[in-house]
């Protein structure tokens, strides 16, 4: 079957997660899990893979080893289409409702580096900023792990330096729950924004490019 929308027990089943972040409640619902969530959020990305290419789906479960939050569960899934190392296209599904995303993900040093040097020079970096002027101008939100102060080496006068301070960086939008999100309008409106995140990722891909440092 093609993918239809998200039912209502994909959203009910992340507000008990929410409520209940337990090993006990997920393996009681993993039967509305595997039939709410993560079968939709597959057919969607069957059917969005042929424009914008295969998407990866995040496992359920959280990493806890160093952090300190033990909760096991992950209370969203996620999809990923992975353009470049880190660089791509997200979809995210949660109690709060849908959110897509498009950018660069990773923070490897040689790319963080490579970001900084784009922006900072104005043949590259002035169509970013402009990019990101459009995409703020059409209702997206900027995200990304940022410093909090000036990163070095760069005057605090620098007329990107909010875009210098960006360690990740990528644009995104919320949808709340709506009638909309039970039907193949989904599709679409995911779509539509992965159009409009094309020219942020694509000078992504061109000046960060993945990492070329050996993994650890």
């Amino acid at each position: 079957m093609g993918f239809t929308g998200f039912p209502d027990e994909a959203f009910l089943f992340y507000e008990g997660l929410e409520a209940d972040n337990s090993k006990t409640y997920f393996g009681r619902h993993k039967q509305l899990y595997e039939e709410a969530v993560r079968e939709p959020m597959l057919a969607l990305a069957d059917e969005l893979a042929t424009e914008f290419g295969p998407a990866q789906l995040f496992r359920p479960y959280r990493d806890v080893r160093f952090a300190k939050d033990k909760s096991p569960y992950k209370t969203h899934q996620g999809a990923f289409v992975d353009l470049m190392p880190g660089i791509g296209l997200y979809v995210e599904l949660s109690a709060a409702g849908l959110f897509t995303a498009g950018g660069v993900y990773t923070k490897a040093p040689d790319q963080v580096a490579r970001y900084r040097a784009a922006v900072d020079e104005d043949l590259s970096g002035k169509p970013l900023e402009s990019i990101i002027d459009s995409l703020e101008a059409a209702g997206y939100t900027l995200h990304g792990e940022r410093l909090k102060t000036r990163p070095r080496g760069f005057d605090a006068g620098h007329p990107r330096i909010e875009l210098l301070r960006h360690r990740s960086l990528h644009a995104g939008k919320r949808f709340e729950p709506a009638p909309w999100v039970h039907t193949p309008q989904v599709r679409e409106r995911v779509a539509r924004t992965w159009r409009d995140f094309g020219p942020l990722v694509e000078w992504l891909c061109t000046h960060v490019r993945g990492s070329e440092l050996p993994p650890r």
